[in-house]
């Protein structure tokens, strides 16, 4: 493993290096600064602290107290510059510079926010509102203003198209428009994240304190990240480089009064004259979460711990960055047994669980994680550097990943692992992006990753040990036209699996394991677990799309995609039980790849005092793969004999169709009030194969119900004396109930609508110089208490076998939770004594 290391880390310092070597040979004109003033529109007055960057590049500054502002480092080519300050409409333009090295910026005044920069699949950073490709983005302001949610993927699961399947307050997979696990790559600072993302007991490995901005792809538009990227991308986007001369951080804490939520951060960067480093460390616990219908829940309950390293360069030739995380999770895994008289829960504490204790009240209001726990851990090593080639730039981004996932599932046998995975990712990625005299925007590439997963040292075995590699080449191609944006592009995957045999010896030891002798087929005690398995899938994805610009208000969008996604390694080969989803998961080696065909159409209005916009999409879905729960004739659950606690759930395939649309209107009848609305509803279909549906199968599971969600907001970037940037809100969140579920089987059941009331106020307390010295963000959620059930929370599943007449099985969501959060920056430069 350390040799392993070693070579990945100079593997990762030597190739960029080298590549930079070829790039010095090419003569490179560099500009080397651009420099300019920001100001008021409407006064001519310097506007100071105004932000000034090139997303490609990864640089930026702020304006000082003359508004003026300088960037050094700045190759030859045509950027995008964005300029953005609170209370103001963003300006992104066009730059070449090998033509201007000064660019001066007029703000307005405005109460929307508009001239928003993507970066995610894209070929160059692009304005949000010229791409066809349906995105949301989100900042630091809004994440820090979400401070309740438990982890990233629930702080962005209120936007519009995007849920998240939960098992409790740190465990959430990303949903987009219906379709997540392996539908949906979660990408941290475009590398994939690969951690057994077909299980449902654990969610994204990635440290919320150290992401300041999301960027999310809905439908398979992307042709950058290939197969399992059908469904949508989220990308997690870590902090900016600081401006240049700059050492500074900050120190946050967040309390949440539900669980007794205790997250520290600490953050420190810095950039000497190019040279780039950063660090981040987390910690993050809470206690068993409470609602009034359960009171605390047993073994909801987590201790996280997480460190983030940067360093780079960033240089008239482009930037390279290193960056290495460590991710490690202690999680206790519910699995919601009760008493049946007091409906109090209980706990396993023998192996042949023949009686279980109730918790005590003790215990239920403790940190300590149980015994029966899960421990995840993801190391990760990556690089992304941009090197300025000719007239293009060459994008090159390594990945090296160690998935460790352990499941401790023997009360009497602490230290041994029921579930043991191993899961090793080499990713790469490398494109070559140029604008052509004639402005045609292209990239060329090439990306893909090659997997290794062990299962040894274990107990329980529901996927085997197997290889895999994936590549796929592609091109994107863009080009304006007067008010035409028009960007289209094509993608060829190709994905080769290689699963091993696998035999599992019950005589050997207290716990069945590995068979490693010879001749299984004839030892005693020895059963095939895993047959040999080897297959291909290859398939071909493409997109068009076209934004029509009739006025700078007023914008119309349309796409057409293809999708590809080749099944996952639990589709073909699982036989074995999940201990953390109590779930025991047979594939099927004979599913054939997904194909999806998505269109989206679009229309936004953007007026000074009101925006509006109307998204509709239509997806559909050959060979979908989803689960369904087998029944015995009387309607019981089937179960493995080996395992009776676990439901036996097999994969199926079937064509589909997903739709629906997302309504967005939000009115500001003065600067400071904001009136924010917004509607998001998804459906679900199961096609069948050819023949009538029962209605019992009629519609797909995990499909968010109808969805509102209104907020009225007031912003005071000003403030009051030494504090500003004041905020408060109040928000109305309605689902409506679920009713069209998969029936089958017993596989989901009707989910109640509820209403949840929210609300939050902050903002930053400066010195007399106009420093910020705290930030304070508090939020409240579900403010009523309401108790309900989500019917995307897989806790609503989680009770005894059998229960009384008239007993509401499952688990409820959590109830009301107020968070608190404090950041304290500082800043350590030489011009800040």
């Amino acid at each position: 493993m350390k040799t392993t290391l070693r070579l990945i880390i100079l593997l990762f310092i030597f190739l960029p290096n080298s590549i930079l070597y070829a790039a010095k040979v090419t003569p490179i004109a560099v500009i080397g600064t651009l420099t300019g003033t920001v100001t008021d529109k409407a006064d001519g007055t310097p506007i100071i602290g105004a932000n000034v960057t090139i997303p490609d590049l990864k640089i930026g500054t702020a304006t000082d107290d003359k508004g003026h502002y300088i960037l050094n480092h700045v190759p030859k080519g045509i950027y995008l510059v964005q300029v953005s300050f609170l209370g103001y409409s963003t300006v992104s333009q066009q730059v070449d510079f090998s033509k201007s090295s000064t660019l001066d910026v007029q703000l307005k005044t405005s109460s929307i926010e508009t001239g928003e920069v993507v970066i995610t699949g894209v070929s160059r950073a692009t304005e949000l509102k010229k791409s066809p490709v349906p995105m949301v983005a989100v900042g630091k302001t809004y994440l820090d203003q979400r401070s309740a949610a438990g982890n990233v993927i629930d702080e962005i699961a209120n936007l519009p198209g995007i849920s998240a399947v939960t098992t409790g307050p740190n465990v959430s997979k990303p949903f987009i428009h219906g379709l997540g696990y392996n539908r949906v790559i979660t990408l941290m600072d475009g590398i994939r994240q690969e951690g057994q993302q077909w299980g449902d007991e654990h969610g994204i490995e990635v440290d919320q304190n150290s992401i300041d901005r999301v960027e999310v792809i809905k439908g398979p538009a992307s042709l950058s990240y290939g197969s399992d990227a059908i469904g949508g991308v989220v990308n997690l986007i870590s902090p900016p480089v600081v401006p240049e001369g700059t050492i500074a951080g900050d120190v946050q804490g967040i309390y949440g009064t539900n669980a007794g939520l205790l997250n520290s951060s600490f953050r420190l960067q810095g950039n000497n004259k190019g040279l780039v480093w950063g660090t981040v460390l987390s910690a993050k616990q809470a206690k068993d979460y409470q609602n009034p219908h359960d009171g605390r829940v047993y073994a909801t309950n987590y201790d996280e711990k997480d460190a983030r390293v940067m360093v780079g360069l960033n240089k008239s030739w482009g930037y390279s960055h290193l960056n290495a995380s460590l991710f490690d999770d202690l999680q206790a895994i519910p699995d919601g047994s009760r008493d049946s008289i007091s409906r109090k829960f209980t706990k396993q504490v023998t192996e042949d669980d023949l009686f279980r204790p109730i918790v005590l009240p003790a215990e239920l209001n403790s940190y300590n994680i149980p015994v029966l726990h899960q421990h995840v851990q993801l190391y990760r090593i990556y690089s992304n550097s941009n090197f300025t080639i000719g007239t293009g730039n060459l994008v090159v981004n390594l990945g090296y990943q160690f998935s460790h996932r352990r499941e401790y599932t023997h009360p009497e046998d602490p230290s041994i692992a029921g579930l043991n995975l191993h899961l090793t990712t080499y990713t790469y990625d490398v494109k070559y992006n140029n604008i052509s005299s004639g402005g045609y925007e292209t990239t060329f590439g090439v990306n893909g990753q090659y997997q290794n997963n062990t299962i040894d040292n274990a107990t329980d075995f529901p996927i085997p040990a197997y290889h895999q590699f994936d590549a796929g080449p592609f091109f994107i191609i863009k080009k304006t036209f007067g008010k035409l944006d028009l960007s289209a592009g094509a993608r060829y995957d190709i994905r080769s699996f290689s699963g091993q045999a696998a035999y599992i010896d019950t005589l050997t030891g207290k716990y069945p394991q590995l068979y490693a002798g010879s001749n299984p087929g004839s030892a005693p005690g020895v059963y095939a677990q895993f047959a040999a398995l080897n297959k291909n899938f290859s398939g071909f994805s493409g997109s068009a799309g076209a934004t029509y610009n009739l006025s700078d208000e007023f914008l119309l969008k349309a796409n057409i995609a293809r999708g590809f996604r080749a099944p996952s390694i639990s589709e073909l080969s699982a036989n074995g039980p999940d201990p953390g989803s109590q779930i025991y998961h047979v594939g099927n080696s004979n599913f054939k790849p997904e194909f999806s065909m998505q269109e989206d159409i679009g229309v936004f209005l953007s007026l000074p005092n009101v925006s509006a916009s109307v998204e509709l999409f239509n997806n559909n879905i050959e060979n979908y793969i989803f689960q369904k729960q087998e029944q015995n004739p009387d309607g019981t659950p089937v179960v493995n004999p080996a395992f009776p606690l676990y439901a036996v759930f097999t994969y199926v395939q079937s064509k589909a169709r997903i739709n629906g649309g997302e309504l967005s209107l939000d009115v500001h009848p003065v600067n400071w009030l904001h009136f924010e609305n917004s509607l998001s509803l998804t459906y679900g279909t199961n096609l069948g194969n050819g023949g009538p549906v029962a209605d019992s199968l009629k519609y797909l599971p995990f499909i968010p119900p109808l969805h509102t969600h209104s907020e009225l907001r007031a912003n005071f970037s000003k403030g009051f004396s030494s504090v500003k940037n004041l905020y408060a809100f109040i928000g109305f969140d309605h689902f409506s109930a679920q009713n069209k579920f998969f029936a089958a089987y017993g596989t989901e059941t009707y989910t109640a609508g509820y209403n949840l009331l929210s609300g939050g106020f902050g903002g930053n307390l400066v010195n007399a110089g106009g420093k910020t010295i705290m930030k304070l963000f508090i939020e409240g959620t579900n403010l009523a208490n309401v108790n309900y059930q989500s019917n995307m929370s897989r806790l609503k599943y989680f009770d005894n076998t059998n229960t009384a007449p008239g007993v509401q099985r499952g688990i409820f969501n959590m109830g009301r939770n107020i968070s608190f959060k404090v950041v304290v920056p500082f800043d350590l430069s030489t011009h800040s004594k």
